[in-house]
């Protein structure tokens, strides 16, 4: 029985050997024209799955002639990291350290930070990659360290040749009594059109397809696999979140925690995170403030689980939303507000706003509750109202606070 993952069996030695990815590894390459000139920086590869990118690191360390460590920071601890590092101050070190470090967005801030001071003066060079955007997960410290490359989805075409080198591993080491088995140009792209970019997992079908077909992988034999789910299907991988969203925002419980576990089912840990994090402002807002604070705290500690345990955390966060009452109110709010920027008013800031004599201000702590009647606006923006309360307990109660107070102050100016 044969257990081995072929697509790292095959996975390139060498740059020439790494399919699309010709923006960074075609002769005119950005990344192959540094390396020609001797130049390493530290890198952040950021992409889909199965686009290369461990795969490049990889090369580029084994040509580099650095000594090589990796980690994955779905499982390595602190304690793994300073160990790389302290290799940095021994004889073994003394050509550098390139530390590969896959999925950084597992790492929290302190594990990153923990990298700064080896990265900056060169005793270890690192090269990170992960599948999600880099501004969202990675400290800005590093990314202001680092030089970021975009892996793009392999063209079908492109993942044909990989495909073509699988199938020749396959018959040479796999050959049957009958002969070589066959799959023609058509089959092997439509195949590798529906890993949408994906070559690891192309190559993993295609595996799949060669020892379930008798002579000739065709149409048929391809049509027997599943490609509808998984992180390369980005059409499902939208609607999900936005089933997820809708279920949320319709107060739907038990719909919230069905797409909540299809994407975790997915691997989507991170994408349901930022998710959830939207819709506690989005759609809850200021009908229940603190949803923001408990949403924010169960997504910190389903990052710090992981999976399978971060389910937990996530589903009281999806729970708690669908359940709580709604207002999109501060979101119509600053949309309104920014039309009104775009249109070219309140570019006057008011004189008793203007520093530094804020001339005419009146101090509120001055006053009765805390308020005095005054013009904050500009004055072609004066009396305009961009956020309206919504029908909720907790913006009618601050309704009623500033009703009462604008009401007092004026009862004041009357008498």
């Amino acid at each position: 029985m044969h257990h081995a993952q072929l697509a790292d069996i095959l996975r390139p030695k060498t740059l020439n050997e790494i399919v699309g990815q010709t923006h960074l590894f075609g002769e005119t390459g950005v990344i192959r024209r540094m390396l020609r000139g001797g130049h390493l920086p530290n890198m952040i590869f950021y992409g889909p799955p199965g686009t290369g990118k461990t795969t490049a690191a990889e090369i580029i360390a084994r040509e580099s002639g650095m000594e090589f460590r990796r980690l994955n920071a779905t499982t390595a601890s602190l304690s793994d990291v300073k160990a790389v590092l302290s290799e940095s101050a021994s004889l073994f070190g003394s050509q550098g350290i390139l530390l590969y470090l896959d999925e950084i967005q597992y790492f929290n801030r302190k594990q990153q930070q923990t990298l700064l001071e080896y990265i900056e003066d060169g005793r270890v060079t690192l090269i990170a990659s992960t599948t999600e955007n880099p501004h969202f997960y990675v400290y800005n410290a590093i990314i202001s360290r680092s030089s970021l490359f975009e892996f793009r989805p392999v063209a079908p075409e492109d993942t044909v040749k990989a495909l073509r080198r699988a199938m020749d591993y396959l018959n040479e080491n796999f050959r049957s009594e009958s002969g070589d088995k066959t799959a023609s140009d058509a089959v092997l792209l439509s195949l590798a059109t529906a890993c949408r970019g994906d070559v690891r997992r192309s190559i993993g079908m295609l595996a799949n397809a060669y020892f379930a077909a008798e002579r000739e992988i065709d149409a048929s034999t391809v049509a027997q696999f599943d490609f509808g789910v998984g992180n390369f299907d980005e059409d499902l991988h939208f609607d999900l979140l936005s089933c997820l969203q809708k279920s949320i925002r319709g107060s739907d419980p038990d719909a919230a925690v069905f797409y909540l576990a299809r994407l975790l089912e997915m691997g989507e840990l991170l994408s349901a995170v930022r998710r959830l994090r939207v819709i506690a402002s989005e759609d809850v807002g200021l009908a229940y403030p603190l949803a923001v604070s408990v949403t924010h705290a169960c997504c910190d500690d389903a990052i710090a689980l992981g999976m399978p345990e971060g389910r937990i955390p996530l589903a009281n966060a999806a729970i708690l939303l669908a359940t709580a009452p709604k207002s999109n109110a501060a979101e119509t709010a600053i949309d309104a507000a920014t039309a009104a920027i775009r249109a070219g008013k309140g570019k006057e800031i008011p004189k008793h706003l203007q520093s530094p004599l804020y001339e005419g201000y009146k101090y509120p702590h001055d006053y009765k509750n805390h308020y005095v009647r005054q013009d904050y606006l500009p004055s072609d923006l004066k009396n305009a109202v961009f956020y309206r309360p919504g029908d909720n307990k907790t913006e009618q109660a601050a309704r009623a606070y500033a009703e009462k107070i604008r009401s007092e102050a004026s009862e004041m100016n009357v008498k």
